[in-house]
């Protein structure tokens, strides 16, 4: 059976859904990233990080190799970029939004005291 679109969506959705995961990409965005370095970055316990790194993984987005003995993690997709781009936009919109109705209930509160 095949998978409906709205579906996988929402389970890529559901991966994003934690912020470490999304700090990973972030980071991941901006270049390649050996694991000290985004433990350095995150401040998780090694084991979270561990653990995120792999639903990433796992999820087709991140992708992992080896340089030495050091394991070094980029984005599979880079179409991730625009994704987080994109999700900062609609965040910027949301508070642009809710500052606007602030400014409109402020004036409200006002003359009701």
């Amino acid at each position: 059976m095949v998978t409906p679109l709205y579906q996988a969506k929402a389970e890529l959705f559901r991966t994003l859904g934690h912020p470490a995961r999304i700090r990973i990409l972030e980071l991941l965005a901006e270049r390649n990233h050996a694991v000290h370095e985004l433990l350095d970055a995150i401040e998780i316990e090694p084991s979270n990080l561990s653990q995120q790194l792999a639903v990433l993984r796992r999820a087709g987005l991140v992708s992992q190799h080896r340089d030495g003995a050091t394991v070094v993690y980029s984005l599979s997709v880079p179409d991730v970029r625009d994704l987080l781009v994109a999700g900062r936009g609609i965040l910027l919109a949301i508070l642009s939004d809710q500052d606007s109705l602030r400014a409109e209930l402020r004036p409200a509160r006002r003359r009701s005291r």
